[in-house]
Formats: structure tokens, sequence, C-alpha cells
């Protein structure tokens, strides 16, 4: 299943920023979204803003994650400039292929 363009950049951040393998990272952003009641098709930069403040520094924390607290500070900061670059959620979800075959905008 693919997520969209600010679920793949969390989850690429996470990797980057810790010592999580890439299955360990995705799944942990994965476990934060169910929490919240959110998809990873779907999810939008400022969706994730608030996961990132409020549910992820204690999924980092629970899996030995050092210094989650300044970690999830530069997951803000990055996921507030794909916001501001447009970094929603990505064209290809079911919806959006359907709206092009459909010749709809």
């Amino acid at each position: 299943m693919a997520g969209s363009t600010a679920f793949e950049w969390l989850c690429t951040a996470v990797e980057e920023s810790t010592t999580l393998e890439r299955l360990e990272a995705r799944g942990t952003v994965r476990i934060a979204l169910k929490e919240a009641g959110l998809e990873p098709r779907a999810v939008t930069p400022s969706e994730l803003r608030v996961l990132v403040q409020k549910v992820l520094p204690r999924e980092l924390r629970q899996r030995g994650v050092a210094n989650e607290a300044a970690l999830c500070e530069r997951l803000i900061a990055g996921l507030q400039v794909l916001e501001s670059q447009g970094g929603g959620p990505s064209s290809d979800t079911p919806d959006a292929i359907f709206r092009r075959l459909g010749g709809g905008a």
C-alpha cells in the first residue's frame, strides 16, 4: 500500500535520523498513525505534525530512540517545509485515479 508523500517523507526521515531499520521506522510511524486513526495513503503534513507532537515521541521512546524530543522538533520543522511545498496526499490515490479516468478535475 502506497502512502502519501508526507507519510513517505516522515518514514524516510525517521529511518535516516535513528538506528531503526527501514521496516522498523515505517512500522513505528504506521503504529502511531493507527493510534491516531489516520491512513498512511491520505495523511497530510499538518496531520503528521500533530502526530509527531502527540504520539510519535512515545513510540520512539519505546523503541530506544535517544533524544526523541529533539528529533520530533526537527521532524515537525521538516513537515512544515513539506507542507509549504504542497506535499499533501499522493496524487495516485484511488479517488484521484478514478477522477482522471472519468475526466473529472
